[in-house]
Formats: C-alpha cells, sequence, structure tokens
C-alpha cells in the first residue's frame, strides 16, 4: 500500500501547522481560490457556507475544518489576505 502524499500547512500566529494529505490541501485550496477571484471579496462565512454547500457530497473530510486549515495557510503564503477591519472578516486575493 502506497502512503499518500502530505503537505504541512503553516499557521499564521507561528503556531504548529497540521500534517494532511496533499489531494485533500489541493482539492480546498482549488475551491477556495476559484471562489475568491470570482467574488473579488467574500466574507468568511459566506465562503465556508459556499464549501460546506458545494463539497460535503464529494470531499471525504470535515469541509469547515480543511477550509479553515487553508485559509491560515494561504494566508501565511501570501496567496489570500484577511481585509482588516472588516466585521464579519473579508478575504479577498494578495496583489
Amino acid at each position: 500500500m502506497s502512503k499518500e502524499e502530505k503537505i504541512m500547512t503553516l499557521h499564521p500566529q507561528g503556531k504548529a501547522g497540521v500534517n494532511i494529505l496533499k489531494r485533500r490541501y489541493d482539492f480546498i485550496k482549488d475551491f477556495f481560490l476559484k471562489i475568491v477571484q470570482e467574488h473579488g471579496t467574500i466574507t468568511f462565512e459566506k465562503l465556508g457556507d459556499m464549501a460546506v454547500d458545494q463539497l460535503t457530497e464529494s470531499f471525504d473530510g470535515k469541509v469547515l475544518w480543511y477550509i479553515v486549515t487553508v485559509k491560515l495557510d494561504l494566508e501565511v503564503r501570501g496567496i489570500i489576505e484577511r481585509i482588516p477591519k472588516t466585521s464579519p472578516h473579508q478575504l479577498r486575493m494578495k496583489n
């Protein structure tokens, strides 16, 4: 049995990331970036709701947990950013 490739995620506050399956990471990341690019800016809550609605049946993990984990990782990698002083907090692609 071959071991699946994993990725260690990053966390903005320098906390330890989590080791998750790369295929799950990539699946959530692709969805996340597609939605953020389509909307320009989007609240994290709306993005989470869309992910649960659209991915729950096709994804073999806890969708919301992965959305949170991948969001933090993408922030640290400078791919997306949380828009300062927004409530509820909003996200956008980082230039």
